[in-house]
């Protein structure tokens, strides 16, 4: 995993197509922008956690499996 510090403003260039930018820190929160083409899906990890439980046709890995 790469880890990048950023201030407000700056940018991050994924590829050609996909823009981050940091639009506001306050205290522990930050607010990113993301700028990319429509056929990418953008989806915040509890959201797609919710998914995957809404989803019971959804394959998961074994790591993922409650024992």
């Amino acid at each position: 995993m790469l880890i990048l510090s950023r201030r407000e403003s700056e940018r991050i260039y994924l590829g050609d197509e996909i823009v981050l930018t940091v639009v506001r820190v306050n205290g522990d929160k930050v607010r990113i922008g993301v700028e990319a083409p429509s056929h990418i899906k953008i989806l915040r990890t509890e959201l797609e956690l919710n998914l995957n439980d809404l989803n019971p046709v959804h394959e998961q890995s074994p790591k993922r499996r409650a024992a």
